[in-house]
């Protein structure tokens, strides 16, 4: 019988799947643009279409985005190593924002040169019937691969496909604005062809701006939705054993979420409740978004974001021990001593064994010995503790 894949090794085989499903819609994708750009370009330049011909380059800055798209897939689904511990998924952010300004630059060189046209009045040739051939090709092309696109990139949760997915749909976009365009120019409105040009520029800058905007907000950390930030912060303050939670900080890398979350919990409990707590906290929100890559929790015996919160300068677990036994001598070797740092005071528990003399077993002596001790909050003695 095969033992499950730990996992390491799944988020592994997800990678390797991950990659070569991105690879291969890439390439059809690419492989039909160049088509739909040759189509275009030659059909626009032989036919006197002028946004045929613009949108004939739009594919062909397809073909350029989905060279940088398997690029940066490569290197993005690559796995965690010791420099990059998190994963490289922000290259893949990178990548979205070099497209998306490959798109700007292109539309806003577009938009300039057919704006011109258009002020100078040189659309004076009536495009032929084979530009209403090639952009309903185009469209019925570019609408397939969207689709195609788009649902790999879902199922794999890559921004990147999910941009490139976009860029395709622009695509289709604008060949219908060709479309129209060319049946007015046909029907005597010559300047709605140089129009059109300028308009699926403008689209092309559109999604260009989108995507770089939303790569430039992750790339400086953005969070989460303000919504989305209070809901895991339910879930966790409806966790058995958290009192609250004062903190909750998040940033994204990809597709996948990275969370930072402060617990407040009983001031009593022990180091492994505590972290079985944080664990019940970690299952909720996986349960509630399913991109979540990496929950770092901390947990609070009290919020440290209060006006006074406790001191690092307390004396630690040596320093305690030593004015112990200058007060009241040297303790059985079998004691235990346990400290709650709380409200800028040491809260003291000492376990004895029942063995040993009464006199050190004495709770009121201890607490007298100790009662100048401005650090110390609370004294506890127990017998036969834990």
């Amino acid at each position: 019988m095969n033992e499950p894949a730990s996992p390491a090794q799944q988020h592994r085989q997800n990678l390797t799947g991950e990659k070569t499903a991105a690879s291969r819609v890439t390439i059809i994708g690419m492989i039909l643009d160049v088509v739909l750009g040759l189509i275009k370009v030659i059909a626009g330049t032989l036919f006197h279409s002028q946004a045929l011909l613009v949108d004939g380059i739009h594919s062909f800055t397809d073909v350029a985005s989905d060279l940088v798209v398997l690029g940066v897939m490569r290197i993005s689904r690559k796995e965690p190593d010791q420099e990059h511990p998190y994963g490289h998924q922000r290259i893949e952010t990178f990548g979205t924002l070099v497209l998306g300004s490959i798109l700007i630059a292109v539309g806003a060189a577009l938009a300039w040169e057919n704006t011109l046209r258009l002020i100078e009045g040189k659309a004076d040739i009536v495009p032929g019937w084979p530009v209403l051939l090639a952009a309903a090709i185009s469209v019925a092309s570019k609408e397939w691969i969207y689709h195609y696109t788009r649902r790999v990139g879902l199922a794999i949760r890559s921004d990147l496909i999910l941009a490139n997915a976009w860029h395709s749909r622009s695509d289709a976009l604008s060949s219908v604005v060709v479309l129209l365009s060319t049946t007015g120019a046909m029907a005597g409105f010559l300047w709605l062809d140089v129009l059109a040009a300028v308009v699926i520029a403008g689209i092309i800058i559109h999604i260009g701006w989108k995507f770089s905007w939303d790569s430039v907000k992750e790339l400086v950390d953005t969070g989460l939705s303000p919504s989305d930030t209070e809901m895991l912060k339910d879930i966790a303050r409806q966790t058995d054993g958290v009192r609250n939670v004062h903190e909750l900080r998040s940033r994204r890398m990809g597709h996948d979420i990275l969370l930072d979350i402060h617990l407040v919990v009983r001031p009593d409990i022990s180091v492994s409740e505590g972290h079985q707590i944080g664990m019940h906290v970690v299952s909720g929100m996986r349960h509630a978004l399913d991109n979540i890559l990496d929950i770092n929790f901390h947990i609070d015996a009290e919020n440290d974001e209060d006006h006074s919160p406790t001191s690092e300068r307390l004396p630690h677990r040596e320093e305690i021990l030593s004015v112990l036994v200058d007060r009241i001598g040297e303790l059985p070797s079998n004691t235990r001593l346990r400290l709650h740092y709380l409200k800028n005071k040491v809260h003291l528990e000492l376990f004895f064994d029942p063995s040993a003399s009464s006199d050190v077993l004495s709770a009121e002596r201890i607490r007298g010995e100790l009662a100048d001790c401005s650090c110390l909050g609370s004294v506890w003695v127990w017998v036969n503790g834990p």
